[in-house]
């Protein structure tokens, strides 16, 4: 499929068409082939214009949180109440494989089989965060294609939560009611970035449910007091609130949508929501710049040629790694010869 078939497949195509057009562009744009690095970056200049019409949502929270279940329950909700739901899962790559290790997919039955929803799953590749390089790119392309939400889901490993919130409008974290100490309630850096935080499993203990609702509300309170305002992520119209949800049962899923739709609007209305779209792209420019750079760097002959030495030096401890580094670095340029 030429990517000129992907385009009118993903804008015009019939539901399979557009399907088929869909991932045969997301695996185009994962490609690290020099060509194809071209063909998309082609393909993602047309679908711009058909971009930006959907709500990002992004879903993190530990292993056995319920993740899966929860936004199953809540793309079958969303798809009753007439919207398209696609879901870029991303998993943690297997060392051995480099194949994802969760497989959210056929975690979701029902959504999974839904003609109005779209389930990506993707392996992080080492990706710092535990967020897959192009899932920018497959969100443009689940927009292009007519989905009104976006999920992305990740797992919570300390640096997801500040990958998933830059390239989303709205940042939910999923907790459990018994999730350890008081301590858990107030992870500033995570919470600092919650726009709204979900109790999940909460049929299981009532009151452990109620009593965690009530640390991170109160937790939530302090870090908006505290908090340092150059950096504050929420304006002082709203305020990050804790809702008790339970995923299995499908309770409390209305209240959350209607929160998520609370927030849109008001971020919508203020500007704010623009700025924080223009302020996620600026930033996906610049990484996309490091990544470019990094592996300008190794492909450069005399990294290449200077490398293996230099790499068997710092080992053994006769050089140091700041040493060695520089070295490297001067070879790109050329400034110095390849030698130590």
């Amino acid at each position: 499929m030429t990517p000129e078939q992907m385009l009118q497949g993903i804008l015009h195509g019939a539901p399979a068409q557009r399907r088929r057009a869909m991932a045969k562009a997301i695996t185009l744009l994962e490609s690290t082939r020099a060509d194809h690095r071209a063909q998309g970056d082609e393909l993602l200049t047309a679908l711009l214009p058909h971009t930006g019409q959907a709500l990002r949502l992004g879903i993190s929270g530990v292993p056995g949180v319920g993740k899966s279940t929860f936004i199953e329950a809540l793309g079958l909700y969303l798809i009753a109440q007439g919207f398209k739901v696609a879901v870029l899962a991303i998993d943690p790559s297997s060392t051995v494989s480099g194949g994802s290790i969760l497989g959210d997919k056929t975690r979701m039955e029902q959504l999974s089989v839904n003609e109005a929803a779209y389930i990506r799953p993707s392996p992080s590749s080492g990706t710092l965060g535990g967020v897959a390089e192009k899932t920018r790119e497959a969100m443009l392309v689940c927009e292009a294609a007519g989905y009104d939400v976006v999920i992305v889901e990740t797992v919570g490993v300390g640096q997801s939560e500040i990958a998933v919130h830059g390239m989303t409008d709205m940042f939910c974290v999923l907790q459990l009611p018994n999730a350890g100490d008081d301590l858990q309630a107030i992870k500033k850096g995570v919470m600092e970035l919650a726009d709204l935080v979900v109790i999940n499993k909460a049929d299981i203990d009532a009151h452990a449910a109620t009593r965690a609702q009530a640390q991170i509300t109160s937790s939530l309170r302090l870090l908006g007091m505290h908090g340092n305002p150059d950096h504050a992520a929420h304006g002082a119209l709203w305020q990050p609130r804790v809702l008790q949800i339970s995923a299995l049962k499908s309770q409390g899923v209305d209240g959350f949508w209607n929160a998520v739709r609370d927030y849109r609007q008001l971020q919508t209305d203020n500007g704010r929501l623009q700025a924080r779209r223009e302020r996620q792209s600026l930033a996906w420019m610049w990484e996309r710049i490091d990544a470019g750079l990094k592996q300008a760097f190794r492909q450069h002959p005399q990294v290449q040629a200077l490398l293996p030495e230099l790499q068997v030096e710092v080992a053994a401890g006769r050089v140091a790694a700041s040493t060695a580094a520089r070295n490297l670095l001067l070879a790109q340029t050329q400034s110095v010869p390849a030698a130590h």
